[in-house]
């Protein structure tokens, strides 16, 4: 009895693809990265312009796309640092995970933003690694105290020592993946056996419209040829960099994933990758780009359809607001997000704990983001017969009683039919306490916070591995001076 939730029909879907096809064929795309251009070209790809120093517009012929998405696997699997559990993501299985590289931290004492710093990242990495619903985990934020050279080295370094779900991550810079690579190595153990058992994803964001950057494109290669996913994050505009329309900023970014799927395959044939995306409905208004907008979410389930159509796993940025604050804007934007990605069965879902357009993190926001998912998570187990009679030899004892609280029926299912939230989210009866004392839903998560922090910290890596992690870091510390 698992709900699900569509929107357009397979025709729809169908066109959305056909127009892309045409799309990248017509008007192609513009390769700034000279060894992303050279294999291209050497599958049948055709040059638009004259290149200049390794990068042009080339057109992707129908075929050799087409062939890239059949070559690509129809599932992708995850697994946990010490290689026990795997997440499965492929069909209407849907994950969470926080969203990525925020620049802000939203500090509730204050109720201001600061730049965040190692230990926030730190604290993060092992709240979220306590908070079941939350199946992967992500390099967050981006630390100011750590030297930019070294940042994203030092996000994975961060999650990796003390974290134990799979990351979603991604660079910043072209010199950063192989400091990276070598610490994902270092966890699993030999290359092979992260090729076998991958433990991050990599994003890689092409530039609206239709380019892939220098360092995008080289993310996209580097991550094919050591068998990590790729997580396609097309990002259009509407109104801005891709058509005002919902159907015409889907159809760009089917294009836009389309040739991220076609140079992963053409690096590596068989790499994973992940159909995902960031788009906005963009607030004319303003000139912003609203994560929590309904016509955003419509085009994230749209898009994640036609990946599904594609036979890809699927990704989205949803359950993310705009609100500067863990308010109740962040809660109807987050809520309705998680809900509606659940419900499109989309496989990543990332944007727990963001705030303000994908630039601020809370951590009170993701233990509130956390119950949601929860809820979302019971609303897809539906609602089961649990009796072949439902209710009709229960009443008998319900007009004795008058309840039916103590009812051995009652104490057998209500455990699996009704989930009960943490401390964060507020269930008590008026007067069970003094209401001028009662806290806000911020302040009870941040006791929650403090309380699951206060538990002490797992480590899931030996000691010899955690000792190289901290040589491989050390090294890229002095590197950079």
């Amino acid at each position: 009895m698992r709900p699900k939730l569509t929107l357009g029909d397979s025709e729809f879907v169908q066109k959305v693809i056909s127009e892309a096809f045409e799309i990248l064929n017509k008007i192609g795309v513009f390769v700034e990265n000279k060894e992303a251009y050279l294999l291209l070209l050497d599958k049948g790809a055709k040059p638009m312009d004259t290149p200049k120093d390794g990068s042009g517009r080339i057109a992707l012929p129908r075929d050799l796309v087409e062939a890239a998405v059949k070559c690509a696997p129809k599932e992708v699997t995850l697994w946990d640092l010490p290689g026990t559990s795997p997440v499965l993501l492929y069909g209407d299985r849907t994950h969470f995970d926080p969203g990525s590289a925020a620049l802000f931290l939203h500090d509730p004492a204050s109720g201001k933003v600061r730049k965040p710093v190692a230990a926030d990242l730190v604290r993060y990495v092992r709240l979220v690694d306590q908070l079941p619903a939350y199946h992967l985990q992500s390099t967050a934020m981006i630390s100011g105290d750590v030297p930019g050279e070294c940042a994203d080295s030092f996000r994975l370094y961060i999650a990796l020592k003390y974290g134990r779900k799979p990351v979603v991550t991604g660079t910043f810079r072209k010199e950063s993946f192989a400091v990276m690579l070598e610490m994902l190595t270092l966890v699993r153990g030999g290359a092979t056996a992260l090729r076998e058992k991958p433990a991050a994803i990599f994003d890689a964001c092409p530039s609206p419209p239709l380019m892939w950057s220098d360092l995008t494109a080289q993310s996209v290669i580097d991550a094919a040829k050591a068998g990590l996913p790729s997580e396609f994050v097309s990002m259009p505009l509407t109104g801005s960099t891709s058509p005002v329309t919902l159907s015409g900023a889907i159809v760009q970014h089917t294009a836009e994933t389309l040739s991220g799927v076609t140079l992963a395959q053409v690096a590596s044939e068989g790499a994973p990758v992940i159909w995902g995306g960031s788009p906005a409905a963009m607030d004319l208004r303003y000139g912003t780009t609203p994560m929590g907008a309904i016509e955003t979410m419509m085009i994230d389930i749209a898009y994640a359809a036609v990946g599904k159509e594609l036979g890809l796993s699927t990704h989205a940025y949803m359950g993310l607001s705009d609100a500067k604050q863990p308010d109740y804007q962040a809660g109807m934007e987050s809520a309705l997000g998680i809900l509606l990605a659940a419900l499109a069965g989309i496989n990543v879902v990332s944007g727990a704990g963001m705030l303000d357009f994908e630039n601020c993190q809370s951590l009170e926001k993701l233990i509130l983001d956390h119950e949601a998912c929860r809820m979302a998570y019971r609303f897809l187990e539906g609602i089961e017969q649990r009796d072949e009679v439902m209710a009709l030899d229960l009443l008998p004892a319900l007009l004795k009683d008058g309840h039916l609280l103590t009812h051995p029926h009652t104490l057998r299912w209500f455990k699996e039919e009704i989930i009960a939230p943490g401390k964060a989210i507020d269930r008590r009866a008026r007067g069970s306490e003094d209401l001028a004392e009662l806290p806000t839903a911020e302040e009870r998560a941040t006791k929650e916070i403090e309380k699951i922090l206060s538990q002490k910290s797992e480590t899931y890596l030996d000691a010899a591995v955690l000792k190289e992690l901290d040589r491989v870091m050390e090294s890229e510390m002095k590197r950079v001076g």
